[in-house]
């Protein structure tokens, strides 16, 4: 009896990698072998690393370490379970009610990454008789969401609020429900979106009004509250989607709204119904990481004067930093726009060799023909670093073409 050759079923994947090698796009895994911090170990080399959303540095502060440490005595290093059976630990209500206080909102309920969040409220909020008017530039864990919940998408152009509007007037006579969604702080240009003019939008037209605030937690507003907080429109965004990813230093994401709407959540947001909470450390971090947000206001000043300055050498320099046929950057994401992805690989190898971490971003993760290095600050890194770096980028982009 003899035994056919299979036929490997997934070797169209090997031809798709093959494509990106020729494009110049294929990237490997660098591997992070220290702590996330300005100057890092990554492959084994030291690195100055601007490519970490660890805006405030949190990941290694003490008190965040000590808490991790005390919860994982206490608690052990695991639930055991989701949260709508036996996984719901006390430490998991404490964090809901220190984010709920610190949002100045009724209730909050947390979600195993900020995709999850976004992506598990959208599609719980909607369904297929509903619609969704969403910037062009949202999230991919938004637009996720918008397809799974078979609501009817209706796209407008980035931060276009007359586009945003006629895209609302065009199903205001519609059955259904309107949600009206947007970035706080847009991941790959670093623009904050138009919340009071959308805000106006989603009033006049009966619309529930929702952000992604990921890159405005710890970012913007007083002590690092997000978008709502910086325009003072509380009160008027239903959905506030946050990360404990990236400058709270720890994981998960969370919504913030009504106790109806978290109540709603906790029985129909998928992501929460079946992924088991969070391990009691990283509830304990995030809890203590808000702490420092609020008694240490000087990590979120040293992040935006880091910030000003690194944004303002990179425009001397001569690279394009938004605002020539892209948005331009007004936080501390500063996107160098290459354009070519090739190039823009190329441009992050050589950077490398030469002690910068500096990732390149192409398709499909921003649009053909945008491939940049994005740039992002801390509150940790030193003037000294931000030199050195800056000198860096400047040296291998003359050698480039690109600067």
């Amino acid at each position: 009896m003899t035994t056919a050759t299979r036929v490997d079923p997934l070797s169209y994947l090997g031809d798709q990698i093959s494509q990106l090698k020729e494009k110049g796009t294929h990237f490997r895994l660098r591997v992070l072998q220290s702590e996330q911090e300005p100057l890092s170990t990554i492959d084994g080399k030291q690195v100055i690393n601007i490519a970490s959303n660890n805006y405030l540095g949190l990941t290694t502060h003490p008190k965040l370490r000590e808490a991790a440490l005390a919860a994982t005595r206490k608690y052990g290093v695991g639930s055991g379970a989701v949260r709508t059976v036996a996984g719901t630990m006390s430490i998991h209500m404490e964090l809901e009610e220190k984010i709920a206080r610190f949002k100045n909102v009724e209730a909050c309920v947390v979600f195993q990454s900020g995709f999850t969040a976004n992506s598990g409220t959208v599609s719980a909020l909607l369904g297929k008789d509903d619609f969704i008017i969403s910037d062009e530039l949202n999230h991919a864990s938004i637009i996720d969401g918008a397809r799974l919940s078979r609501a009817k998408i209706l796209v407008f152009r980035h931060k276009d609020i007359a586009h945003a509007e006629e895209q609302l007037a065009s199903v205001k006579d519609q059955p259904g429900r309107k949600l009206l969604i947007t970035d706080g702080v847009f991941s790959m240009d670093g623009d904050i979106g138009p919340l009071p003019a959308l805000c106006d939008l989603a009033e006049k037209y009966g619309a529930i009004m929702m952000i992604d605030d990921a890159h405005s937690s710890g970012v913007l507003g007083r002590n690092g509250r997000g978008t709502v907080d910086h325009f003072q429109v509380h009160g008027r965004v239903d959905v506030q989607v946050g990360t404990l990813s990236k400058a709270i230093g720890a994981l998960g994401g969370y919504v913030c709204g009504t106790r109806d709407l978290i109540d709603f959540l906790y029985h129909r947001a998928r992501p929460f119904l079946f992924s088991t909470s969070h391990p009691p450390a990283v509830a304990a971090t995030c809890i203590a990481a808000f702490e420092v947000l609020e008694q240490e206001p000087e990590r979120i000043e040293k992040l935006w004067e880091n910030t000003r300055y690194f944004k303002k050498e990179l425009g001397n320099i001569g690279f394009n930093i938004g605002g020539k046929n892209t948005p331009a950057s007004e936080t501390p994401i500063t996107p160098i726009i290459v354009g070519d992805g090739k190039l823009t690989m190329e441009f992050s190898r050589e950077l490398f060799k030469e002690g910068v971490m500096a990732t390149g971003i192409a398709f499909p993760t921003v649009a053909e023909g945008k491939a940049r290095i994005r740039t992002i600050m801390s509150a940790t890194h030193t003037r000294q670093q931000l030199d050195q770096a800056l000198d860096t980028l400047k040296r291998v982009g003359k050698r480039l073409g690109i600067a």
